[in-house]
């Protein structure tokens, strides 16, 4: 099925025209940016404030929970005091398991967003055998629950978004596919087929996850479902629950970035665990970092893709070292340009040396490699650590040495024997001319300067599947981006799409203005973002919302700084139960408000303790991390 226009060239996918109050949607009208309140709807001058801080940074629109009928009514109060201001952007009522409250909010304001998970089913995590007949029993149960907000919006002239969540599917379309991208877009679907029986197409939809690689794979799927059916309506982008800082940054850059780069997706919220104004010159900035300038044509006219858009798998390849083969990616830090090289040096790679016990400390996330150019070093490194050094500094001093290999281009890769594993550079546009170059025993170090970087890197890939060749590949990218929050998108962007398709066996990440810790730490987080090698803790949390219960930015500072440690633990930090363990899918511990002052703690999908008071409530969730076997001392 086919995706997007073309994986090879990126164009805009075409989608109908969508009209939210005076904006437009989709056909070719700019990509839109937009946030969420975090005030509770019926503080009016709160919200009214943060919308206004949201607009004033830039977004097209805003949208506000309404839980209940009481905030749908008061949406039109905060309506009218935003235009007493001078603010007429489009506002978005956004609706869970309340299917009056929509309609209400229908009335005053210019779209609704409903989750077909909840929207007339409820989740208890039960797993039901349905018949065709009864399926479909539970089919017209919610047509006849969602029919009159439908007739609503279409006599109004409102706009819709059916926001399908990965972690909110309802128990009938989790018994029927299971907890997958195919039952996204089949419960989206359901809704979507209500909307076009009674010829009202004013629709939005949406796809999102925390785990960005679902959520790229669904929303693949529904675009080629699109295309299939020759309707297809404007997305709304976003990884839902990305967390905070530099995480919550690089998770957004490499779901939303993924699909930017192929021409997929008409507004997006990136969902920040801080102030929503935060939110958006992030999201603009993901819109000019996938706006290629400097574009390379490429040329290929086939239908071949070397990976499966809609299912993750990676790429399989030979075994060179520790590269390839199925193994963890490999991280490459550049220590070329610092004279001399030592030891203390290493620490910003993971490695720190104790000069009194002559002993090396490697940290979970300790780079693979280390890129010396030209120089010598005048240390003994840990034994783990492997060596890239320019050809000729090789032959004088590192041919016999073990862990050390050459880098060449991949025009002078005649200068060394066949049998000897080489690191070959080798640019993505002129591959095809590198192929007949290569040995078997080669890792490819690809690189290009162009723009359209998702789709060069692509090509090659594609090139070399073609002629058979399974070499191992490190993905070079380099980015002139001079702050450190452009950086992490940049190559969350750059590297992470590419990852995403699962192509690539490591990263070589370089950035002219940035520190080498932060070089360091933005490769870790962009491959831990991508799934593809853990070496911190996650944390999958909500961007907070009128509902939430607790400050979410302080407990999840709270949190963080007691369990940082765990590596590979998934921790849930939800507001409400809205946000509750549907949507921290496959978290293994969660926190959720479930009242005020009130939190339920869960282990994995099931309760574990209600109700504890807010200020006991970290040290419980530790109790039962150590509970459960999952504590490591941090002395450890």
């Amino acid at each position: 099925m086919k995706y997007c226009i073309n994986p090879y060239q990126k164009h805009r996918l075409p989608s109908i025209e969508v009209a939210i109050g005076k904006v437009r949607l989709g056909l070719n009208h700019p990509v839109l940016v937009q946030s969420m309140t975090t005030a509770d709807t019926l503080d009016t001058e709160a919200t009214v404030d943060e919308c206004i801080r949201i607009l004033d940074a830039g977004a097209a629109l805003v949208r506000l929970t309404a839980p209940s009928k009481k905030e749908a009514e008061h949406l039109a109060i905060i309506k009218k005091a935003l235009l007493a201001r001078g603010y007429d952007q489009p506002l978005v009522a956004d609706i869970h398991f309340t299917p009056n409250a929509a309609e209400i909010a229908a009335l005053h304001i210019e779209k609704v967003r409903v989750n077909p998970g909840n929207y007339a089913d409820k989740k208890k995590f039960e797993e039901i055998t349905y018949t065709e007949e009864s399926y479909q029993v539970e089919l017209e149960r919610i047509e006849e629950k969602f029919t009159p907000l439908v007739l609503l919006c279409k006599k109004l002239k409102r706009a819709m978004r059916i926001g399908t969540n990965h972690g909110s599917l309802s128990d009938r379309i989790l018994s029927r596919y299971g907890d997958t991208p195919e039952g996204m877009v089949a419960s989206a679907y359901e809704f979507i087929a209500i909307c076009e029986k009674h010829q009202y197409d004013q629709l939005v939809i949406s796809m999102k996850a925390s785990n960005a690689i679902v959520m790229v794979n669904a929303y693949r799927l529904l675009t080629a479902e699109m295309l299939k059916r020759a309707k297809v309506y404007p997305l709304h982008l976003g990884v839902t629950e990305a967390g905070e800082g530099e995480d919550g940054r690089i998770k957004s850059a490499v779901g939303i970035g993924a699909l930017l780069v192929d021409g997929i997706g008409d507004t997006i919220r990136v969902s920040l665990t801080e102030a929503p104004e935060f939110e958006v010159p992030v999201a603009q900035k993901l819109l000019e970092l996938t706006t290629p300038k400097n574009v390379f044509p490429v040329a290929y006219q086939g239908d071949g893709l070397s990976f499966d858009p809609f299912v993750f798998s990676r790429r399989k390849t030979s075994s060179v070292s520790i590269v390839g083969g199925g193994q963890v990616p490999v991280v490459i830090a550049d220590y070329s340009r610092r004279i001399p090289i030592t030891e203390a040096q290493l620490f910003s790679s993971g490695y720190i040396y104790s000069k009194t016990l002559d002993k090396w400390t490697i940290l979970d996330a300790a780079a693979d490699f280390i890129y010396i150019g030209e120089q010598e070093l005048s240390f003994e490194l840990p034994g783990t650590l492997r060596v890239l050094v320019d050809l000729n500094a090789w032959k004088n001093k590192y041919s016999e040495k073990a862990g050390f290999f050459p880098l060449v281009p991949i025009d002078e890769r005649h200068n060394v024997s066949q049998e000897r594993a080489v690191f070959c550079l080798v640019t993505a546009e002129l591959v095809t001319k590198a192929i007949p170059m290569l040995s078997d025993n080669d890792v490819i170090v690809l690189e290009t300067s162009y723009d359209n970087h998702t789709q060069l890197f692509r090509w090659a890939f594609q090139q070399l599947k073609e002629r058979k060749k399974n070499n191992p590949i490190i993905l070079r990218v380099s980015s002139k981006e001079a702050s450190t929050e452009g950086f992490q998108l940049d190559m969350g962007v750059r590297a992470g799409a590419i990852l995403i398709d699962g192509l690539g066996d490591g990263l070589w990440l370089e950035g002219l203005h940035q520190s080498p810790k932060t070089i360091h730490d933005t490769s870790f987080g962009v491959l831990q973002a991508a799934r593809l090698r853990i070496s911190k803790t996650e944390y999958i949390s909500c961007p907070s919302c009128g509902r939430t219960l607790f400050d979410l930015q302080e407990t999840t500072a709270k949190i963080r700084a007691k369990t940082a440690h765990l590596r590979g633990l998934k921790i849930g930090i939800m507001g409400c139960i809205v946000n509750g363990p549907g949507e921290m899918a496959d978290a293994d511990y969660g926190y959720v408000g479930s009242g005020p002052g009130k939190i339920t703690l869960y282990k994995e999908k099931t309760v574990v303790r209600k109700n504890v008071p807010t200020e006991e409530a970290v040290d419980a969730l530790i109790s039962l991390i150590q509970e459960h076997g999952d504590w490591i001392d941090p002395a450890l």
